[in-house]
């Protein structure tokens, strides 16, 4: 089997807040509206994200995007008024993240590549 993209879908309570949130958090609105309970940006030709409202599975899911630099990453969305955790290395030193967490309560990280 190969794969030859990736689709995530992060559900929330109510669309029109998250959306909101996610437009900061992706510095601009959604590429897509399909239906009046989903948003979608596309990130790149492989990458997708919908918020799609769903309160029964809203803030259950963790979705990790990765940054060329980190820090940048993170200033940018604090002047959006968005806080996230101090950086940690993972992987064996190989990576940074950083965590935020949207209104839902769904997890996001940023990671850079630093070896």
């Amino acid at each position: 089997m190969t794969f030859k993209a990736v689709l995530a879908v992060i559900p929330v309570h109510e669309l029109e807040p998250a959306a909101q949130w996610y437009e900061s958090f992706f510095g601009r609105p959604a590429d897509q509206r399909p239906m009046d309970t989903l948003a979608e940006w596309h990130l790149s030709d492989l990458g997708v994200v919908q918020v799609f409202q769903d309160p029964s599975r809203a803030g259950h899911t963790s979705v990790n995007f990765t940054v060329d630099d980190l820090d940048t990453a993170l200033s940018t969305l604090a002047g959006s008024g968005i806080t996230a955790t101090d950086p940690q290395i993972v992987s064996s030193g190989r990576q940074r993240l950083a965590t935020t967490t949207d209104a839902d309560g769904n997890t996001l990280g940023l990671i850079q590549v630093v070896a």
